[in-house]
């Protein structure tokens, strides 16, 4: 991942230095349970600890030759450890450090991203709760449709990050899990008690059966997961620059001080944070087609899907943490505009109301398919002139709607307040 969309916290997990730290630790951890069976003496399990080390140039260069990362590994550490070295790797194959690494790294930064929801979700509860009740239109298929607040806007967005939250809990659950099983899962060569001690040392569950990968839905599952966080970005990104558009405007990117907006028109003020997180979106959900790709692997073992991890479980992770923190950067100083608000949903009118003023109609006896057409002709002439005329008006003046709803009855009919008695009720629901 290039370094403009990237923190440091994230990035240091997939760093050549933190895997073979990791490598070294699971080879370590494996060879003292070796020397509890038995197996290899516990003066070479305590020599690997006490002198073991590596240099990454150094495994690079005799990779170079063998053409073997986790060999030029063992090599290296070899070098610094001296005779005890022999006891190291005893009975695993590559794929036991490889996946139990990639294991480690992939919870690791879950845990990063959980705690980037976390901050997340803080913002938008704040500022729902800000506008809890401030009045806004809400819209079907970009037309104006019936009132909403703006808080429910971002309780929606809240609900949605706070099951994502659910989902990126489980899928870190998934992933989580060690092989340290032998060549093609059997344990022919190695006891499964290593294993299960490897994993307690790491943190991880043992994977069940392993077949020397550890199987790739697991995987596929995680790396949907962050497909779908980052479609809730982008769905709350592509709701800003839908409000932030000039003729809507009711809310905006903060625009700091200095900024500049165009390099050819100095009035420019545009949304480019959440355009960016429309397009890292984009990235992320990239990734999970290779994911999914790679469950389908030869017998009980091939690499196909080795590339394609060295790729997708630094850009995903890296990728979505940027993302996230940027999300809850444009939340927090989002500028929102409840004036702006109030004139949109003036604009048409009246024609918020319809759906009121055709229920009203029904309840006076008039059937549905009759209420609807005596609306809707005095809509459409509102529609029709660009909300000057009133539809409120219109109805009044309606011979065939004022001998069904009494004037003052109508006009109850376009109270803003109704459509916010519930607000309550759905905070509660979303907040507890």
């Amino acid at each position: 991942m290039i370094p403009r969309y990237s923190r440091p916290e994230m990035v240091a997990i997939w760093e050549p230095e933190s895997k073979f730290r990791i490598w070294f630790e699971i080879e370590a951890h494996a060879t003292d349970a070796l020397a509890e069976l038995g197996v290899v003496p516990k003066e070479a399990a305590a020599a690997i600890w006490a002198k073991g080390a590596f240099d990454v140039e150094r495994i690079d260069a005799i990779e170079a030759e063998v053409k073997h990362d986790v060999i030029a590994f063992l090599t290296n550490v070899a070098e610094h450890v001296g005779d005890p070295a022999r006891f190291m790797h005893q009975g695993m194959t590559s794929s036991d450090v490889l996946d139990t690494c990639l294991s480690v790294q992939l919870a690791r930064a879950t845990d990063i991203l959980l705690a980037d929801l976390d901050r997340l979700l803080e913002v938008l509860k704040r500022r729902a709760h800000e506008h809890k009740m401030t009045p806004t239109i809400g819209r079907s298929h970009g037309i104006h449709a019936e009132p909403v607040t703006f808080g429910l806007k971002l309780a929606q967005a809240y609900a949605e990050f706070a099951r994502n939250r659910e989902r990126l809990i489980a899928a870190r659950r998934d992933i989580a899990t060690c092989a340290i099983s032998g060549a093609v899962g059997t344990f022919a060569n190695i006891d499964p008690r290593v294993e299960a001690h490897v994993a307690e040392k790491l943190g991880l569950e043992i994977e069940p059966v392993s077949t020397q990968v550890i199987p790739r839905d697991r995987h596929a599952m995680y790396f949907a997961t962050l497909g779908v966080i980052a479609s809730s970005i982008e769905r709350l990104a592509t709701e800003i620059r839908h409000l932030q558009r000039t003729e809507v405007l009711e809310a905006e990117e903060y625009f700091s001080p200095g900024q500049k907006g165009s390099s050819a028109m100095p009035h420019k003020r545009n949304p480019v944070l959440t355009e960016n997180l429309t397009g890292l979106a984009r990235m992320v959900r990239g990734y999970v087609t290779p994911a999914l790709e790679n469950v389908a692997l030869w017998h009980e073992r091939d690499i196909s899907h080795s590339s394609v991890e060295r790729y997708i479980g630094p850009d995903a992770t890296i990728t979505l943490d940027f993302a996230l923190a940027r999300l809850t950067g444009v939340i927090d100083k989002l500028l929102i505009y409840p004036e702006r608000m109030e004139k949109n949903l003036n604009k048409m009118g009246g024609l918020v109301h319809s759906q009121r003023v055709l229920l009203a109609l029904t309840q006076a006896g008039i059937s549905r398919e009759d209420a609807y057409r005596l609306v809707q002709r005095n809509a459409m002439k509102v529609w029709e002139s660009d909300g000057q005329l009133s539809l409120l008006e219109l109805l009044k003046a309606d011979p065939q709607v004022a001998a069904a709803i009494t004037a003052t009855e109508l006009e109850e009919k376009f109270d803003l307040g109704y459509h916010l008695k519930h607000v309550d009720t759905i905070f509660e629901r979303v907040f507890g």
